[in-house]
This record gives C-alpha cells, sequence and structure tokens, in this order.
C-alpha cells in the first residue's frame, strides 16, 4: 500500500491499517490521529513530524523509521521494534510503551512524561534532555544509554539496569531507584535528592558533585551531609581486611599479566559457576552481530551480568574466567571490552584460548567463576 491509497482510506473514515506492509512509506507531517498499524511493517518510514494522537502500533515494526518530532500522545507502543529510529523530539507523553524495543535509538529531547516504559529496551538510545518525569520504567533496561541532562522526577526506576549509562547531570530528585543497577552509571553532577536508592547496586559509580540531600542510600539510611558516597570500589586497605574471602595473589617469580586480570586469586565463600555464554539476544533468542566481534564481546558480558545479578553476585565477586575465541587475532578487540567490567587492582584471573568451532558459529564464549 503506497502513500496515496492510505490516505484516500483514511479520509474515507478507514482507520484499521492492521498488519499492513508500509516500509518507507512517506507520511511525513500528515495527520492520522487514532489509526490502528497495529502489527504493521513500518520500517524506514518517514513518519516526521506527524500526528499520531491515540494511534495504535501495538507491535509495529518502526526499526529505522523517521519520527522525529512526531506527536503519539496518548499512542499504544506495547512491544512495537523502534531500535535505530530517530525519535528526536518526538511526543511519547501518557504513550503505553511497555515491553518495546528502542535500543540504539535516538530520543534527545523527547517527551516521555506520565509514560508506561515497563521493561522496555532503550540500551544505547540517546535520551540526552530528555523529558521523562513521573514516567513508570520499572525493570527498563539502560545499559551504555545516554541520559545526560534529562528529567526523570518522580520517575518509577525501580529494578532498572543503567550499567555504564550516562547520566551527567540527570534530574533523578524524589525519583524510585530501588533495586536498579548503576554498576558503573556516571552520575556527575546528577540531582538524586530525596530519591530512593534502597537495595541499588552501586559498584564504580562516579558520583562527583552529585546532590544527595535527603536520599535514601542503598543500605536503607538517609544520607546526612556527615557521610560521602563513595563508589563502592574496594580499596587496598578494605581488601586487606577482607582476605578471609578474597586475597589477590601476585609474585615476581612469574609472567606479570598482559590484560585485566591477576596472577591468581585466593578465595574463601559460596562458589558460582557461570556456563559459557555467547552472543544471544534472549528477546528473540538468536545470535546477534554475527560478524561483529565487539558487539558480541558486548552481548556476551550482557547475558553474564544478567546470570550473576540472578545469582546475588556483581562483577567484583568473579574469581576466574575462561575466553575462548573462534580467531586469536581478536583478542585486543575482545580485550578491550572486556577491561570495561572490571577493577585491574582486583580483577579476576584468566585464560584464553583460541578453539576451532565455537557453538553456533560465534566468535567468543566466556565463562565464568565467582564467589560470595
Amino acid at each position: 500500500m503506497d502513500t496515496k491509497e492510505l490516505l484516500e482510506k483514511y479520509e474515507a473514515g478507514e482507520r484499521d491499517f492492521k498488519s499492513k506492509q508500509l516500509m518507507g512509506i512517506d507520511l511525513e507531517g500528515k495527520d492520522v490521529t487514532g489509526v490502528s498499524f497495529a502489527k504493521a511493517d513500518l520500517s524506514k518510514a518517514d513518519l516526521s513530524q506527524t500526528n499520531l494522537t491515540e494511534a495504535n502500533l501495538n507491535s509495529a515494526k518502526l526499526s529505522g523509521a523517521d519520527l522525529s518530532q512526531a506527536n503519539l500522545f496518548k499512542a499504544n507502543i506495547v512491544e512495537a521494534n523502534l531500535s535505530d529510529a530517530d525519535l528526536n523530539e518526538i511526543n511519547l507523553s501518557y504513550a503505553d510503551v511497555r515491553r518495546t524495543n528502542l535500543s540504539h535509538s535516538y530520543l534527545k529531547n523527547t517527551k516521555l512524561v506520565c509514560a508506561k516504559c515497563t521493561e522496555s529496551d532503550f540500551s544505547r538510545a540517546e535520551l540526552q534532555e530528555a523529558e521523562l518525569s513521573k514516567g513508570d520504567f520499572k525493570y527498563a533496561n539502560f545499559i551504555l544509554a545516554k541520559l545526560d541532562n534529562a528529567n526523570l522526577r518522580k520517575s518509577d526506576l525501580s529494578n532498572a539496569n543503567f550499567n555504564f549509562a550516562s547520566l551527567k547531570g540527570v534530574n533523578l530528585e524524589r525519583a524510585n531507584l530501588q533495586g536498579a543497577n548503576l554498576i558503573r552509571a556516571d552520575l556527575e553532577g546528577a540531582n538524586l535528592s530525596k530519591a530512593n536508592l534502597s537495595g541499588a547496586k552501586t559498584y564504580l559509580w562516579n558520583i562527583k558533585d552529585a546532590d544527595f540531600t535527603d536520599t535514601i542510600m542503598p543500605d536503607g539510611r538517609k544520607f546526612t551531609k556527615a557521610e560521602i558516597p563513595t563508589d563502592n570500589q574496594p580499596t587496598k586497605e578494605t581488601t586487606n581486611q577482607n582476605m578471609t574471602t578474597r586475597k589477590i595473589i601476585k609474585t615476581d617469580k612469574a609472567p606479570e599479566p598482559v590484560g585485566p586480570y591477576n596472577q591468581a586469586i585466593a578465595a574463601t565463600g559460596q562458589m558460582i559457576f557461570v556456563s559459557g555464554q555467547i552472543a544471544i539476544d534472549t528477546r528473540i533468542n538468536q545470535i546477534v552481530y554475527t560478524d561483529d566481534i565487539t558487539k558480541q564481546t558486548e552481548q556476551v558480558m550482557t547475558n553474564l551480568e544478567a546470570i550473576l545479578t540472578a545469582a546475588g553476585a556483581t562483577w567484583s565477586n568473579v574469581v576466574k574466567t575462561t575466553v575462548f575465541l573462534k580467531d586469536m587475532n581478536d583478542f585486543a578487540t575482545v580485550n578491550t571490552v572486556y577491561a570495561k567490567y572490571f577493577d585491574p587492582e582486583n580483577a579476576p584471573v584468566r585464560a584464553c584460548v583460541e578453539v576451532a568451532r565455537l557453538p553456533k558459529d560465534v566468535l567468543v564464549e566466556i565463562d565464568c567463576i565467582a564467589v560470595v
């Protein structure tokens, strides 16, 4: 169906275009209020400045589409695919965006006021200066997302994943961050006043110049000026105090490590053995980035982290990893990604081997052992 036919039917009163093939259709600046594109294929469509108020886009395919400055007020976008879409300056206020794929999308200056975004995927999305106040983002995935100067005031971010996210200058006043993953998140200059961080994971977060006035901290206590939040990174002193749990072994009588790992670790406690992980995206249950070693490694680390979290562990609990490579020429690239997840001083021991073939012909597989 082309643009002319669709608009003629719309003008005649038809609103249901469910499951239609509309890839690349041009509706720039058109008013299609209340239209239903449920399960339709709108990949790479031009919907910029389009009025889609109260539209039904449930399970629609919109990957690579241009929706910049479009109006989707109170729209239904549940379980839609908007990966790599241009959503800059879009209005999604009061929209239902639950379980939606927005990974790698562009959402600068976007309005998501009071939007329902439970379990949605914003990984690697760009949300700088977005208006996200009073939104429902429970269990949302913001891994490696950019939210600098965004407004998340009074939003529900409980159990959301902000691993490696950039949150510089973000407004999180009165936000609910209970159980959120803020490991390695950059919160420099952020406003966390009166936010609730109970049970949040904060290892290696950057909180320089952040405001914690009356904030409920991860241990459940209210922040006072007498205490200064830390990045929870083990210091040499605390490491020595906890040698019965974890002790780094170093000797000059053996070769020094050539990457982010240690010669040996002595650890006591409950051991967690994590099976080898490959680049399977659990949302589609398929291998992703078949020819991209960097992105495959990132997906592997994401899968490992999910299992560690489920076991009540973090990267800081890992004592041993094994990296299996299809091609040892990829070692440096894998090492660069791998290094982002560990503090060099306390990194786990590691082995790396090249193998003839890996499951499903992936490029990398990694397993690990953690002690809690």
